[in-house]
């Protein structure tokens, strides 16, 4: 990633290279034997594991909204299709991906009809066909995009009718008869919730969605919605780069008893250990765009990095698994996303399941987290200004 045009492998070594004594394992395997650990940081995890798949090493499994059980790591698949340095991604290998995250105990997929758009999609429903059945598929629906060409046309788009043949078309494309949990994308500021709810809620009684969710949504619409029915889940970006959930929308969730899925929860790689201060993005990537990684920020927020090197050394974990282990820490009902393009990285993620802090260090690491200021905004201001949006009342 550094400069934009690194190969995979240097990719791998830059992401890797943080220990200082011969304690680290080689590669991109660390840890992933160790999968089947109990819990992370503290008390706060969830011990019990439940085994849908005979194949898996153990990943310990959450419930989301009380009902909807998944693996306690999932897998976002958002750039199988195209990546963020803009490069495209070997299918095959991506199938790959997939189809050993599910053997090594992944049981939660991510997607959207806005990644591609359609592609990857299309791509996930290839990939969990053999197993379809044991797994938890997500995907979300909300910006305005043509059914037919694929074409993004400008705004948002939940108007109750479009949500029903959109959820048609991801059903073809995911090669199944049912979405296990459909979110809204962003809310849509023409779209009362309630008419998005009962869209949801007629797709619920045909066995087209079996639970849904919201992604980024104001903290009115979300017990507007849940009100008309149970929200199962919320998924905002969330990570040790940006908790800016931690003052709403989580405490929200543990009051109304709705699971919380981080997106992005490596912090757009940053938080692996792969950008330093000399990393250019290239052209299209989005994290050019976003003022945490300017040229002027960007060395001021690497000492969040160089924390979690440290921290790393100590626990024989990589800076991601670190990450990882503390989201997996502050809640049972906390379920990350990463995704990844590649198998060593997929791997390495799931191996935050096995790490474990003991009460004094995460009180310790919780107080050095508070002493880092991170600078710069977490995405384009065009693309902020949809989240926390509020639905309009219903007339």
């Amino acid at each position: 990633m550094k400069n934009s045009t690194n190969n995979k492998s240097n990719q791998g070594i830059n992401r890797r290279k943080f220990f200082k004594s011969g304690a680290a394992m080689a590669g991109g395997t660390l840890l992933a034997t160790a999968i089947g650990a109990n819990n992370v940081f503290g008390n706060n995890s969830v011990n019990k594991k439940v085994k849908s798949n005979p194949n898996t090493s153990g990943l310990s499994h959450r419930k989301l909204g009380g009902t909807l059980e998944v693996s306690s790591v999932g897998l976002g698949v958002q750039n199988m299709s195209r990546t963020y340095q803009t490069t495209i991604p070997t299918r095959s290998e991506m199938l790959n991906i997939i189809r050993n995250a599910y053997d090594d105990g992944v049981t939660f997929f991510d997607s959207a009809e806005a990644y591609g758009p359609f592609e990857v999609e299309r791509i996930l429903g290839e990939g969990i066909k053999p197993f379809r059945n044991n797994i938890v598929v997500a995907t979300k629906f909300g910006w305005n995009i043509d059914q037919e060409t694929g074409q993004r046309l400008p705004g948002l788009n939940s108007k109750p009718e479009h949500i029903k043949i959109v959820v048609d078309g991801m059903l073809k494309r995911l090669q199944t008869d049912r979405i296990d949990l459909l979110y809204q994308h962003r809310v849509d500021p023409q779209v009362p919730i309630e008419d998005v709810v009962g869209a949801i809620k007629d797709l619920i009684r045909e066995g087209k969605v079996l639970h849904y969710g919201l992604s980024e949504p104001g903290i009115q619409t979300v017990r507007r919605a849940h009100k008309e029915h149970p929200v199962t889940a919320i998924q905002n970006e969330h990570s040790l780069l940006y908790h800016g959930s931690d003052k709403d929308i989580i405490p929200l969730c543990e009051e109304l008893g709705i699971g919380f899925v981080p997106w992005s929860p490596l912090g757009v790689g940053f938080l692996t250990g792969a950008i330093d201060a000399n990393t250019h993005f290239a052209q299209g990537d989005i994290r050019g765009a976003e003022s945490r990684f300017s040229t002027e920020n960007l060395p001021k927020n690497l000492v969040l990095v160089d924390l979690l090197k440290k921290w790393g050394e100590i626990k024989q974990a990589t800076p991601g698994q670190i990450s990882l282990a503390w989201l997996l820490s502050q809640k049972p009902w906390i379920v990350p996303i990463p995704g990844t393009t590649q198998m060593a990285h997929m791997r390495e993620n799931i191996g935050a399941d096995a790490t474990k802090f003991s009460n004094d260090e995460w009180n310790q690491f919780n107080q050095e987290i508070e002493n880092i200021e991170i600078v710069g905004e977490r995405l384009p201001e065009s693309v902020l200004q949809l989240s926390k949006v509020e639905a309009p009342l219903k007339q």
